[in-house]
């Protein structure tokens, strides 16, 4: 049986967007596309792909990409805990209500 992947719509719209995002940012350093695959050692069609925002492109190729233009740095902020707002509120629900010290034995 084979297996359909189905994405969430926001994941559809974010990758659609980074893949914009990346095309323009070739644009702008007046990049050509036979370089960055050339560059990243990929495709011509996966290039495509990409800057089309195909969810289905290895993460990898995205960050070869990413390189290739500049942009790597980008990928150390995608998951910061320092900025998951979810993640620091369910955290702060888990704090204890109070903070009890053990007794010393003498």
């Amino acid at each position: 049986m084979k297996k359909t992947l189905v994405f969430p719509i926001p994941v559809k719209k974010a990758m659609k967007k980074l893949g914009a995002d990346l095309k323009e940012a070739r644009i702008k350093r007046r990049l050509t596309m036979a370089l960055v695959e050339e560059r990243a050692g990929i495709t011509h069609i996966t290039l495509s792909r990409v800057e089309q925002g195909e969810p289905t492109v290895s993460m990898g190729i995205y960050a070869k990409v990413l390189f290739v233009l500049g942009l790597v740095e980008n990928i150390y902020e995608i998951a910061n805990p320092d900025k998951d707002e979810v993640g620091k509120i369910l955290e702060s629900e888990n704090l204890p209500k109070r903070v009890r010290y053990k007794k010393q034995e003498s």
